[in-house]
């Protein structure tokens, strides 16, 4: 008889130095669906999943395959065993090319090595089939962010896996690259594979899962099929509480000018772009992909050079030629890839806190180790970071953990422009929380922020002005009055 479950996770426990991740928890995939994995930052999705994969091996726990009891000691065997993961910090190597990184690990042979051939005429196949116009000779560094997260999604479907297990597929993809992610999904439903969702976006589970398993603080706690929950009620499993006041935004009183720009460019890239943002203030930039939403903010920040225009702080005209003299006049960045341009993989938690303000603890020759302890558990305590110690590595938190650190490092520069380039991307329902009410207690002390955001409802729900892109130019501002998502959208389509 064929078993009911095409795979089943029974009772998996896990520990790290210093934490339980996993505490018997269960899972069981049913052949041809989507089962939706949910939970919290740190309630332990993406080590279960790594266990699946066979980047960990589970303390206690059993694994079977079709009804069988397997040990998956690796990766290489997990593919054996037609497993597939596509993480969320995607693993690519930027130096080699497309093809390369779609065959990575599996590179054909030929009689002398490497089969080139083959390789190229494989990868030139496959992008043709899915309809990609990526050119295969492509250097992926040269790629961005999205592009690069549909590459990691083919590559993880080449190899005809039965089990496909997505860690937050859409973070950084359009609405049209979702909804072909969404399509693809539909098409390997159809062959029978059996997919493991992990997403943040309820609209997405919603949508695409057949069943759902709850899981917080590392512990088990239901299974059901989407079709009996609603969405409340999965929050509340979520995060243990109600949830109410999804967006909480306050009026604060505006004070003086912060930040103005004027006909800001860079050539090829975006032009003409005037703004202002004034104390107590949270204004939104929104736009399709491709818009120049993040290439504006890189240039006001100085990670870029921009070609014309000018860049006024609190009313000193700053050419903001490098990153250490935005910050020290008062600018701060979260970056949209933590991974690429935020943490510090291999530094503990509080070197990456600290690395952008150490002046404070270096005076005159003499460390001030007490005092940066203080304020890095002060700050961390503040974001409600989840780690065993502030000595433990960045790479080891999750996702929305190592966001939080970030958020850490910049406001311990007192920033009074703090600039957050998709701020929630890949975080839970109750994390984004905390977020706002930071951003809002930020621009409650009388300084302003400028958030980049792809969520619509993020935006309507937490600023007071938004501007809008199309193709590197500002095609209108709304006050808040004037917020509606047919209105944005009007104008990001221009």
């Amino acid at each position: 008889m064929a078993a009911e479950y095409k795979l089943e996770l029974r009772n998996i426990c896990k520990s790290f130095p210093g934490v339980r991740a996993l505490d018997g928890v269960n899972l069981a995939l049913r052949k041809g669906t989507v089962h939706a994995l949910v939970g919290e930052n740190g309630a332990g999705k993406s080590t279960l999943m790594k266990i699946l994969d066979g980047v960990h091996q589970p303390d206690e726990g059993q694994i079977l395959l079709d009804g069988k009891a397997i040990t998956i000691a690796s990766p290489i065997e997990a593919r054996r065993y037609g497993i597939a993961m596509i993480f969320q910090e995607l693993t690519y190597v930027p130096d080699l090319t497309l093809a390369e990184n779609l065959c990575l690990g599996d590179w054909p042979r030929g009689k002398y090595g490497v089969d080139w051939a083959a390789l190229r005429k494989n990868a030139v196949e496959l992008l043709r089939k899915e309809g990609l116009s990526y050119p295969h000779d492509t250097l992926m560094r040269s790629l961005s962010v999205s592009d690069i997260q549909m590459i990691e999604i083919l590559k993880a479907v080449n190899h005809n896996a039965q089990i496909v297990i997505m860690d937050e597929p859409t973070s950084a993809l359009t609405d049209r690259e979702v909804e072909n992610l969404f399509e693809k999904i539909a098409d390997l439903k159809s062959r029978g594979v059996a997919i493991v969702y992990i997403s943040h976006k309820m609209d997405e589970i919603f949508r695409i899962a057949d069943d759902v398993t709850v899981l917080r603080d590392g512990q088990y706690i239901k299974t059901m099929p989407i079709g009996e929950v609603t969405e409340d009620e999965l929050i509340e499993l979520m995060v243990g509480r109600k949830l109410e006041n999804q967006f909480p935004k306050e009026a604060v009183p505006l004070g003086e000018e912060v930040l103005r720009v004027e006909e800001l460019r860079v050539d090829g890239v975006f032009q003409d772009i005037n703004f202002h943002l004034r104390a107590g203030e949270i204004i939104g930039f929104f736009g399709l992909m491709g818009a120049g939403r993040t290439e504006i903010m890189r240039a006001i920040f100085g990670l870029d050079r921009y070609d014309g225009g000018h860049i006024f702080i609190e009313g000193k005209k700053t050419g903001n030629r490098s990153v250490a003299e935005s910050v020290r006049s008062g600018v701060a960045m979260l970056t949209e890839d933590r991974r690429r341009s935020g943490i510090i993989p291999m530094r503990s938690v509080k070197e990456n806190t600290t690395i952008s303000s150490l002046g404070r603890y270096y005076r005159s020759g003499r460390y001030y180790k007490a005092r940066e302890l203080q304020e890095v558990s002060a700050a961390c305590a503040s974001m409600n970071v989840k780690t065993p110690s502030l000595d433990t590595h960045i790479s080891t938190l999750s996702g929305g953990n190592q966001q939080k650190v970030l958020l850490a490092r910049w406001l311990l520069c007192e920033p009074r422009v703090l600039i957050l380039d998709e701020p929630t991307r890949g975080i839970d329902v109750g994390a984004k929380k905390e977020i706002y009410q930071l951003m809002t207690e930020f621009a409650r002390k009388g300084n302003g922020i400028i958030m980049v955001s792809s969520e619509m409802p993020e935006v309507i729900g937490m600023c007071d002005r938004i501007y809008v892109l199309h193709e590197g130019r500002l095609t209108g501002e709304l006050a808040r009055e004037q917020f509606s998502q047919q209105a944005i959208m009007n104008l990001a389509i221009q």
